[in-house]
């Protein structure tokens, strides 16, 4: 917000967009930077959709994370696993329902949220890039976007109930 303010004071070009970390597994932008994000009219283009690989269908939180992957060596972006956990539940049901890779559904699911304009993916290998990109063909039913809505739901905020 500073520095839209900075940009108006000063006569210059605003920002447009803004690139930060958001997944199914990682909402904390919803509090603060998506409401300053649309009053401001800016593009929120969100960065490790599939949280470093933890939503990418090979991760089992319990577990340790496939040999050679990244996210195994450096555990980032920093992700609440018991939200994770129902996360990658809800997105294995649905994935078993509808046929849809569970990154697939992770990227469907991103793409339901009225203030992304556009997702960065940052695939490894052809087929996860033709998979990924197939996310944008993806209509999730209502029902599933709610399930995956309430699994990843943030936690209130404090004070809860004021």
């Amino acid at each position: 917000m500073k520095a839209l303010g900075y940009s108006e004071q000063h006569n210059m070009h605003r920002f447009v967009s803004a690139q930060v970390y958001y997944s199914i597994a990682g909402r904390d932008i919803e509090r603060e930077i998506v409401p300053l994000a649309q009053a401001e009219g800016l593009a929120i283009l969100p960065w490790s959709p599939l949280a470093g690989g933890l939503l990418s269908g090979k991760f089992d939180p319990d577990k340790p994370g496939p040999e050679g992957a990244r996210r195994t060596a450096f555990d980032f972006p920093p992700v609440d696993r018991e939200r994770l956990r129902r996360v990658l539940t809800a997105l294995r049901e649905i994935s078993a329902a509808t046929g849809h890779s569970v990154a697939r559904l992770a990227l469907a699911w991103q793409l339901t949220r009225p203030f992304v304009t556009s997702v960065i993916i940052g695939a490894k290998t052809r087929e996860q890039l033709a998979d990924n990109i197939a996310a944008s063909d993806v209509e999730l039913a209502r029902e599933h976007v709610a399930k995956l809505d309430e699994a990843s739901d943030l936690p209130p905020e404090y004070p809860v109930g004021c």
